[in-house]
């Protein structure tokens, strides 16, 4: 069996088409059914239905299908290793993240990361908790960064530290010269949150309906930047972790005030990397930095609480 012929296999169940997985790989489509007929005569039984609706993959197609995926996934790494030992000083890293107020605590390191190493490249994944966390599960991903990340096995969970929740204000709005803001108190204003798919959102749906308070938000938006906006246009406050508002908070724009009496929302964020898989020169080296800059950033602003 040729490593092509997995790569065809794998190009055909990703698109589902014959003539899209011949476009991609550049090649004519009875290029493709040829190797997928190789295939199934190696494993000596059909791995693909074909219609004209396109392709259907067998019991014995899907059980390849899960494997191959992760075999190719893992020979491009172990390229990658074989690269590093040459002492070739480049590599691609992906990292899987969830939610954008990760990214926007992301962003700063990779930023930072990149203009020291600039012969890098890095793929970065917005999705859930759960995916990120699946990725690295099976290879997609060389290390994932979560907030309200679930419970699952095969992680091994490089950093932990927790987030906390402040209430985000403009400048100018009246609750910004306190030093805290009650829960009732922010029940009484106008609030941007996420929608009901986000932990963050489940999160503040539990803490307030444990203080006998209803949720009842004016904007809801998965959009972390409209959040933002909403906030600084006076609109609406919100509820986020203060680093991924630092910028505007630096520049006088924006205000982060503790909820009282502790009742702020806490959540674990999670730096994991599966725990049987060596790292590529690239992905352990950014591995590293992700790790010191979130103790740096994280030991500051528990600090300057």
């Amino acid at each position: 069996m040729q490593l092509r012929a997995l790569i065809y296999f794998d190009e055909l169940v990703r698109t589902n088409s014959m003539r899209q997985a011949a476009e991609n790989l550049n090649v004519a489509p009875t290029a493709i059914s040829r190797q997928i007929e190789n295939l199934e005569h190696h494993f000596g039984t059909q791995l693909v239905e074909r219609s004209a609706r396109g392709v259907k993959l067998t019991a014995a197609g899907e059980l390849l299908a899960a494997r191959a995926g992760r075999t190719l996934r893992e020979l491009e790494h172990v390229h990658q290793l074989i690269e590093d030992l040459k002492g070739l000083q480049r590599g691609r890293v992906s990292i899987y993240t969830n939610g954008a107020a990760v990214a926007n605590i992301l962003a700063p390191a990779l930023a930072e990361f990149s203009l020291r190493y600039p012969r890098l490249r890095f793929e970065v994944t917005i999705t859930s908790a759960r995916g990120a966390i699946e990725a690295v599960n099976s290879a997609a991903a060389d290390m994932a960064v979560t907030l309200f990340a679930p419970p699952l096995s095969g992680t091994k969970v490089r950093l932990r530290a927790e987030l906390i929740y402040d209430v985000i204000v403009a400048a100018s709005h009246p609750l910004a010269d306190g030093k805290e803001v009650a829960l009732a108190e922010i029940a009484m204003h106008a609030l941007a949150v996420p929608d009901r798919s986000f932990g963050a959102r489940q999160a503040f749906d539990a803490l307030f309906a444990r203080e006998g308070l209803t949720l009842d938000p004016v904007f809801e938006t998965g959009s972390l930047e409209m959040q933002k906006e909403l906030v600084l246009r006076g609109a609406a406050i919100t509820m986020l972790p203060a680093l991924t508002v630092q910028r505007e908070i630096a520049a006088g724009q924006l205000v982060a005030l503790p909820v009282a009496d502790g009742k702020g929302v806490k959540t674990p964020i999670d730096l994991c990397v599966a725990p049987d898989r060596q790292l590529s020169f690239a992905a352990g080296k950014l591995l590293d930095f992700i790790e010191r800059f979130m103790r740096r950033q994280l030991t500051a602003k528990g600090k300057q609480g």
